[in-house]
């Protein structure tokens, strides 16, 4: 039987969600704790690869087994996994679904905040004093939905079999003090670190250190920027997978970061 785990984790104590060798890995913790509660050897397929210190708060994955997963799996499961991954659903699939071949969309979050606070540093990235002109960054943003080779915008173009993305979102929101920014992008599939080189090149356009223009042309002539200068991880997060056949609303409430309804507005 095949069953997806819907689930999310914190990347701070990780280096990423994919095994690699002796490294800290989500899914080296998930492998680990479902051997001692299977009693056999386990491998599970996830829905991506979140790079180092990467977070998702909304993240699945598959496992095959011969066995009927209950209640008290699942809470043997949540109470054996440490306190940064939690699971919220365990799902049987009809058939052979996969995890990561069959997701159709991807929707990522990255978060900014312009001021010291020691409690949005683990989740946030800081950029102190940051001044943006929104209407430069707004027009940047803007064309990444006219193109779909992002070869510019990623390492090591080449490992890949193609560099096409298909991106359906690009958008910034800022909350009412104007003094934090969300980036939302949603795509079929992403590069490696392509969101936080975008994420590093728009905000290099808001600060006035890059031209519109020459964003704009790094798609056209798909040439890499001299300094790629990705954001930092930790204000990433998987935030959103979507399958044809499962469409689950994330079930964390984290990204507010405040409860007040119309926090968040798009710019």
């Amino acid at each position: 039987m095949r069953y997806f785990f819907h689930i999310a984790y914190v990347g701070a104590n990780y280096n990423g969600w994919q095994k690699n060798g002796k490294t800290n890995s989500v899914q080296k913790v998930v492998e680990e704790c479902l051997k001692q509660i299977l009693k056999s050897e386990i491998s599970v397929n996830g829905c991506g690869r979140t790079d180092a210190k990467v977070n998702a708060s909304q993240f699945f994955f598959h496992l095959d087994v011969d066995l009927v997963l209950d209640d008290v799996f699942f809470f043997r499961l949540n109470k054996l996994l440490p306190s940064d991954i939690s699971v919220f659903d365990v799902i049987k699939m009809d058939g052979l679904p996969h995890a990561r071949f069959d997701a159709v969309e991807r929707r990522y979050d990255y978060f900014v905040h312009t001021y010291k606070d020691p409690f949005l540093n683990p989740f946030s990235s800081l950029y102190l004093g940051l001044a943006i002109d929104i209407e430069k960054l707004k027009s940047a943003t803007s064309l990444l939905l006219y193109y779909n080779d992002y070869r510019p915008f990623c390492t090591a173009p080449d490992k890949n079999e193609h560099t096409i993305c298909h991106i359906s979102e690009a958008r910034w929101l800022i909350n009412k003090e104007e003094n934090r920014l969300r980036f939302q992008i949603s795509s079929n599939r992403f590069l490696r670190k392509m969101i936080r080189i975008i994420v590093g090149q728009l905000l290099k356009v808001g600060e006035g250190k890059l031209a519109v223009g020459e964003f704009e042309n790094y798609l056209i002539k798909l040439e890499t920027p001299k300094t790629l200068s990705p954001a930092h991880p930790q204000g990433l997060y998987l935030s959103k997978v979507t399958y044809p056949y499962l469409d689950l609303k994330p079930k964390t409430s984290f990204f507010n970061l405040n409860f007040e309804e119309g926090y968040w507005k798009e710019i």
